[in-house]
């Protein structure tokens, strides 16, 4: 919904509009290829993971499905947030027009500048000389989804562990209630420690769906390990670009500097050729060594146009790196406290459930 009052001559937005996980995909898909220095903001995931056994891990699932929404929720307000991303017109329109969206986004051709996974694994193994932030942040974000997932698997076992813990005390509520009904003096005592224990054993939905929140603010951070290795890939991709560059040069340097005297430092096909069929004259000489001279011209525009921007590349990226870590350093250590607060409040309503039950037992 809109926050500030239109302008003269702009429609008024609609008040509600439905998008599809594959629309958010295609807004995701366009931002990465067009802002590709930029840490985009990950979606949430489309097949619940990491799904402790109790859980459906259906993805039509209503509890996991709000679960979704509320990621996708998230996310847009992550890509609202972003100082650069959020003058982006595709995304102005995602938010206000109910039908052309799609075409938009089309129409500005962005699956063509989309750098194939081939390119990118070719730029990975043959860069020569890779620079080593990208490299150690690569490293980095390796470790920290890896770190993460570990944690994923851990919670999702503790959750197990603390869903039987509190079934158990289901089954004590049920024990002293049916043994409360053969006492006499005992008999209110035991009903009401059984009560206490079935409040208890209750309240371990509400507890569960704060794990589940907790779990997926942890996932936002596995799936922003992958945003993280984009940047880095593109970097690479650049620097490789550079370098075939700058090879490429060198070698019509070294081609126009042996036609100009007549000598051939390196073996290649043309110079056998010429030995074997007689030397070409001065004429085709002279205008082969002024085509190679118009190429070598354009190559170091190129080659400068390349630096240029790599530089302008490395220094954008790092300036959006050094916001997301900032922004990575508050989220984790806030999800992080707010779970160490949970797992206390659970022991102290634990601890709590005990002593009324010691006092029911007093009064017996």
């Amino acid at each position: 919904r809109a926050v500030e009052s239109q302008g003269e001559g702009q429609c008024a937005p609609v008040e509600s509009l439905w998008r599809r996980y594959s629309e958010f995909e295609l807004l995701r898909n366009y931002l990465s290829v067009t802002y590709p220095h930029i840490v985009v903001p990950p979606l949430p995931e489309k097949r619940a993971d990491f799904v402790w056994h109790k859980l459906s891990a259906d993805n039509m699932d209503p509890d996991f499905v709000e679960r979704r929404r509320i990621g996708l929720e998230n996310f847009l307000l992550r890509v609202a947030s972003h100082p650069v991303l959020c003058q982006d017109k595709i995304f102005y329109s995602f938010l206000t027009q109910e039908g052309g969206w799609k075409e938009m986004v089309n129409e500005t051709g962005f699956q063509l500048k989309a750098d194939s996974r081939l390119k990118a694994l070719n730029a990975t193994f043959r860069v020569k000389n890779p620079d080593k932030r990208f490299t150690e942040l690569k490293h980095y974000s390796d470790e920290l989804q890896s770190v993460i997932s570990h944690l994923l698997r851990v919670r999702a076992r503790v959750a197990d562990r603390l869903y039987g813990v509190y079934k158990v005390h289901g089954n004590y509520g049920r024990v002293f209630s049916e043994w409360s009904a053969i006492e006499k003096e005992m008999g209110d005592g035991l009903q009401s420690a059984g009560h206490h224990m079935d409040v208890y054993a209750a309240s371990i939905d509400d507890i569960l769906e704060e794990e589940e929140h907790y779990a997926d603010q942890l996932k936002e951070y596995l799936f922003y390990a992958e945003a993280l290795r984009a940047v880095c890939r593109k970097h690479e991709l650049m620097q490789y670009d550079l370098e075939m560059a700058a090879q490429d040069l060198t070698s019509k340097k070294q081609q126009c500097e042996e036609l100009a005297t007549g000598t051939v430092r390196t073996f290649s096909l043309k110079g056998m050729t010429s030995k074997l069929f007689g030397q070409e004259t001065p004429e085709q000489r002279e205008a082969k060594i002024k085509v190679l001279e118009e190429q070598i011209q354009e190559g170091e525009e190129q080659l400068k146009s390349k630096n240029l921007e790599g530089r302008d590349f490395v220094k954008s990226a790092w300036a959006d790196i050094e916001r997301f870590k900032e922004q990575k350093n508050h989220d984790l250590k806030e999800a992080l406290i707010s779970y160490a607060v949970m797992q206390i409040s659970m022991c102290k309503k634990g601890i709590q459930v005990w002593t009324n039950a010691k006092e029911c037992f007093s009064k017996m």
